[in-house]
């Protein structure tokens, strides 16, 4: 019989609706419940794409003497970390903070008020029991020890917080150079990247890099771009038949990934290689390559009914990582003959002992095909080839932050290569959001088939999606993204705002945990006060405001000591500040602009902002005339031209 799961929105929470374990969705019912019967809280939080996550939950939580154990004990929480990254950033703090390590699926044991007195991450199902049962025999015999320990533990860790906020509030302007002589220091020079094994695409680095580049004409910088997205591109990381990518790679080759494939991640990846293709001429056969094989994926693959796009797809295949994904040479000759497959074999590093696991490989292409016609018929057969195969699941959920990502980044590509299409469903995508994830003027988290979900959006969300509507602004030149970006801009500073300057990453209207969690940086994703700031210096930039910039700039100064510390994990800080100190430069077009003046505007630097004219010749804002592009830097203009040379250079 179904639990309390089956009504919920999330996939991940779906997948254990049919559970023996008596769950309980996140909420006050849950932790009145373990008040009313004075027993303890397990808290199992995880996502739909996460492989431990389904192996704990087949070893465990299928499991009838786990689910007899927790309903004597426990009230059990399952939390999809996607729906609340309130949630899992409090309680990951906990974790990391216990355990020296974080992850998921995450699991914590807390006080009735929602106090951790133990974290962890994935346990076996022998282990998990011996800690259930150790933690109710302790709660039994000695709660009053277990309640002091979890609000000792909870005020340890909002002192720490308190202090890295005081640290942080050293405020100065950020050292760009510095920011990029530190991340050459942590740069691989044989693969690409940053640090060692897991390798992660570090998307939001690398669209800073670009951005220096384009101001500064730092020729290693942009060599750090080139190297890490070929590299990536080649690899195993990258979907050599499909297109996408997966989310990251367990060596520095970037050889065998984590075979799910995240909605986010994309969407970043996409804006990064699209400005690659502008900027280097050398580059943009195979970075075009890649955008045009990753929109079609996207779109193949994660756009849903609702004209909006989920969020990702599993890292398992019927519970085998990588099943769909990987190859034998014999394989390969079943498919596409025995010539032609020793020949693509080769081609895709498919080696006789295997470069995964059990004998198999993941493809590459490290080096570019002699015949291009002939490896797009190999693609082709072994796409249709995979698709006979099993595939993996997809999280069909709709995030707001992930899809206003996304619909900036299809907005951006379609301007830069021409493909009106592809900004026709960035559109699309963006009345979805506006017209369901906003609920009485509120922004919501995510929805699923339509129904939104009860979880209130948080900063990147509202950052995010701005920024994606002000995409559309300078793809079509129609002045309601701008107005709609700006609504949800003003509702942002209102719920966000901190008097310091900085952001929160959750609304004044929002939950209070245990531990509010950080804004500061960003992780897989851009955090809120980055994704914020990037949305106000865009929006300052094309409406000619300079109280955005201008609180984009306080924004900034709040976290300009953690970029300066920590460049990797501040990369939208950093796009926001770079965007800053070139001005902002924005380029207004005027209606029915000649070729010559079009393309001149194609050719811009990374960076500047594009208002191309309204469809059917409407106004922009400022108002330019036919013919005619105004150059502004801040919120100041020179005079309307009609001479291409006139334009911002690259450098």
């Amino acid at each position: 019989m179904p639990n309390r799961l089956a009504s919920s929105t999330s996939p991940y929470l779906l997948q254990h609706a049919d559970n023996p374990v008596d769950w309980w969705e996140w909420g006050e019912d849950a932790f009145e419940q373990a008040r009313h019967r004075g027993v303890p809280v397990l808290l199992s939080v995880g996502y739909a794409a996460c492989h431990w996550c389904h192996v704990m939950a087949h070893e465990s939580f299928e499991d009838e003497e786990v689910a007899r154990v927790l309903r004597e004990g426990y009230v059990a929480v399952k939390v999809d970390r996607e729906e609340r990254p309130d949630v899992d950033a409090a309680y990951m703090s906990a974790t990391t903070a216990l355990t020296g390590h974080g992850g998921w699926p995450m699991t914590c044991l807390l006080t009735p008020t929602g106090e951790p007195f133990w974290a962890g991450t994935y346990l076996p199902r022998d282990d998990l029991l011996r800690l259930l049962r150790a933690a109710a025999g302790q709660w039994t015999s000695d709660r009053d020890r277990l309640e002091q320990g979890a609000a000792e533990v909870a005020a340890r860790l909002r002192q720490a917080t308190a202090r890295a906020d005081a640290a942080a509030a050293d405020r100065g302007t950020l050292d760009l150079q510095g920011a990029v002589a530190a991340l050459a220091g942590e740069y691989d020079p044989r693969w690409g990247g940053f640090g060692g094994a897991p390798k992660f695409p570090p998307a939001m680095v690398l669209a800073f890099l670009l951005r220096h580049h384009a101001r500064t004409g730092d020729e290693d910088a942009l060599s750090m771009v080139r190297s890490t997205c070929e590299h990536l591109a080649r690899s195993g990381t990258y979907d050599q038949v499909g297109g996408g990518f997966a989310r990251y790679a367990v060596d520095r080759a970037w050889v065998v990934p984590h075979f799910e494939k995240m909605l986010y991640d994309n969407a970043l990846l996409l804006g990064v290689y699209t400005d690659l293709a502008r900027t280097d001429e050398t580059s943009r056969p195979w970075a075009e390559r890649v955008v045009r094989e990753t929109v079609e994926w996207l779109v193949r693959e994660l756009w849903t009914e609702q004209a909006a796009f989920a969020s990702s797809l599993d890292a398992d295949t019927d519970g085998v990582e990588g099943a769909t994904y990987t190859w034998t040479r014999a394989e390969l000759a079943a498919v596409l003959g025995p010539e032609d497959g020793e020949a693509a074999a080769d081609l895709l590093g498919v080696t006789g002992t295997g470069t995964f696991e059990h004998g198999r490989s993941t493809l590459q292409l490290r080096a570019d095909p002699k015949d291009r016609a002939w490896f797009d018929g190999v693609r082709q057969r072994l796409d249709v080839a995979r698709s006979l195969r099993p595939q993996p699941g997809r999280d069909d959920k709709v995030v707001t932050a992930w899809n206003g990502l996304l619909v900036g980044a299809l907005a951006h590509a379609g301007w830069v290569f021409g493909e009106e299409d592809w900004v026709d469903v960035a559109a699309r995508c963006a009345r979805f959001l506006l017209d369901v994830h906003v609920v009485d003027g509120r922004l919501r988290r995510s929805s699923r088939d339509g129904v939104v979900g009860r979880s209130l959006g948080v900063a990147e969300d509202a950052g995010s999606l701005a920024d994606g509507l002000l995409a559309l602004h300078r793809a079509t030149g129609d002045p309601r993204w701008l107005a709609e970006a700006d609504d949800l801009l003003d509702s942002a500073l209102d719920l966000f705002g901190e008097p310091d300057g900085g952001f929160a990453a959750t609304g004044r209207d929002g939950e209070q945990l245990f531990l509010a969690p950080s804004s500061m940086g960003d992780n897989a994703e851009p955090g809120g006060l980055s994704a914020l700031a990037v949305a106000l210096v865009r929006a300052g930039a094309q409406g000619s405001r300079a109280d955005r910039l201008d609180r984009a700039r306080q924004a900034l100064a709040r976290v300009a000591a953690t970029a300066q510390q920590a460049p990797r994990f501040s990369g939208w800080s950093l796009v926001a500040a770079e965007e800053l100190a070139a001005g902002p430069v924005t380029v207004h077009l005027g209606a029915r602009p000649g070729a010559e003046l079009a393309r001149a505007a194609g050719r811009t630097p990374v960076g500047t902002l594009v208002v191309c004219p309204a469809t059917g010749g409407g106004d922009n804002t400022p108002q330019v005339g036919p013919g005619l592009a105004l150059v502004c830097r801040g919120t100041v203009c020179g005079l309307p031209s009609p001479d291409p040379a006139d334009l911002p250079r690259r450098p």
